[in-house]
């Protein structure tokens, strides 16, 4: 169990703390988190500036968790978060740790109709985005007049994406919280005036404040690009680096569609992400990354805020940064925690290098070295998830007893409301799909096809 200081600030957190240490496989709080846990143990204003990477989420989540009445049937706790994937995620941990908690997860791209049933049966936690949250809100399928925590997560990319007078009214619809906490990577926007936070305790964890608990182990290359069209030169930096997670960050929507598009036709499995796609296409990629049938995604700034992308070892600038919060939010994606990572700008003939990049040396590529071998894993899609009834147990049974795959070949299992994405090796693959053709599962005929 983590090392937690003995004093009363965090005695009554301990029951969560130990849950989520062996839910999660934590051996060891870092200081931010117990800083926070100790912040939020009173009535009152925390504002938590810290680190991508550094474990915000879980700051929060267990003193959020830790206040929960058992004998409460109202929504206690609202969490609000500017990304569908980030409350997909903060949704993912808040259940690991709940200890039988009920919890709604609200957000684009997923039905309305099933968020409302699940609000009406009295959930202890509600996250989700401004927008649908607002809605739920209007429609009268959300009340928030008993809410005692409320957190804003990401509360600058919150308002820089215009979410302020979404905000504003389910700030207002939750009265007077008796904790209110504001977590984000940096600290560069000036709050409203309704989230003015006169008496908040001010947690700062910004560069060497977390030294020691999150590594500085980040390297940082220039690759320069012979001509202004950088899709060879990028073609060259991923035969160059080794097989392993590798975001590509682009500028544009249409540029990931581009890149993406390039690389899949020399053979180099890829997926794309932006906020053009629809949300079953963007949980799709990010599970496919997640369970390594693909390693290289390909993206905008979408993907440099807050997503638990594990184990990136490479960042790729493909276009460079606007600014130097975007150069750092990007980098954030890599060395995480105690990992090393490597940051790569690829540089045209008629682009400057950023100032916030001038620590960057100059890499030479091998323009002999080989093509990215292809993942060894692919994705099955699962026409049918929770509400269907299907279990993680049932597929894993289905694909181990009735398609007779070994269970070592099986990895990650999402299961979704209406889907699920199982991670399988691909000579595995066309077995699995031969018997979900032939058989049923759960007596259904459920359709299994490869999730592309």
């Amino acid at each position: 169990m983590s090392e937690i200081n003995d004093t009363a600030a965090c005695d009554y957190a301990r029951t969560t703390i130990s849950w989520a240490s062996q839910r999660l496989g934590i051996a060891t709080l870092n200081a931010m988190q117990q800083a926070t846990i100790a912040a939020c143990r009173n009535d009152g204003e925390v504002i938590l500036i810290a680190p991508t990477g550094s474990g915000k989420t879980l700051a929060y989540l267990i003193p959020l968790i830790a206040r929960l009445d058992n004998n409460q049937t109202e929504i206690q706790a609202l969490i609000i978060l500017p990304t569908r994937e980030l409350a997909l995620q903060v949704d993912n941990v808040a259940r690991a740790i709940s200890s039988g908690f009920k919890i709604t997860c609200c957000h684009g791209g997923h039905s309305f109709k099933d968020e409302a049933a699940s609000l009406s049966g009295h959930p202890a936690i509600v996250i989700g985005t401004p927008g649908r949250l607002l809605d739920h809100l209007r429609r009268g399928t959300l009340c928030l007049s008993h809410i005692a925590t409320c957190v804003i997560d990401e509360y600058d990319k919150c308002l820089q994406l215009g979410f302020l007078s979404e905000i504003e009214a389910l700030i207002t619809a939750t009265g007077k919280p008796s904790l209110r906490i504001l977590t984000s990577a940096t600290d560069t926007v000036v709050l409203p005036d309704f989230l003015t936070m006169q008496k908040a305790a001010r947690l700062h964890f910004e560069g060497e404040a977390l030294q020691g608990e999150v590594n500085n182990t980040l390297t940082v290359h220039t690759v320069a690009s012979p001509e202004k069209d950088k899709r060879d030169t990028l073609l060259q930096l991923l035969c160059h680096i080794d097989d392993a997670p590798t975001i590509i960050f682009c500028n544009l929507r249409e540029t990931v569609e581009q890149v993406a598009s390039f690389l899949s036709q020399r053979h180099i499995t890829c997926i794309a992400f932006h906020g053009g796609m629809q949300q079953p296409d963007r949980e799709r990629a990010l599970c496919r990354l997640r369970n390594g049938s693909a390693y290289i995604c390909v993206a905008t700034d979408l993907a440099a805020r807050g997503l638990d992308i594990p184990q990136v070892a490479h960042i790729i600038h493909y276009d460079l940064p606007l600014d130097e919060a975007t150069y750092t939010h990007r980098n954030g994606r890599t060395a995480r925690m105690n990992a090393n990572g490597t940051a790569y700008l690829i540089v045209a003939p008629h682009e400057e290098l950023p100032a916030c990049a001038t620590q960057a040396t100059a890499l030479t590529l091998d323009t002999k070295a080989h093509i990215p071998a292809a993942p060894t894993i692919d994705t099955l899609h699962f026409a049918a998830g929770k509400r269907e009834k299907l279990g993680r147990g049932d597929i894993l049974g289905f694909l181990t007893q009735v398609c007779h795959i070994p269970a070592q070949a099986v990895g990650l299992i999402e299961v979704k409301d209406h889907y699920a994405y199982v991670a399988v090796e691909k000579q595995y693959i066309d077995i699995a799909l031969q018997h979900a053709a032939q058989e049923k599962i759960k007596g259904k005929r459920i359709r299994v096809n490869r999730a592309l």
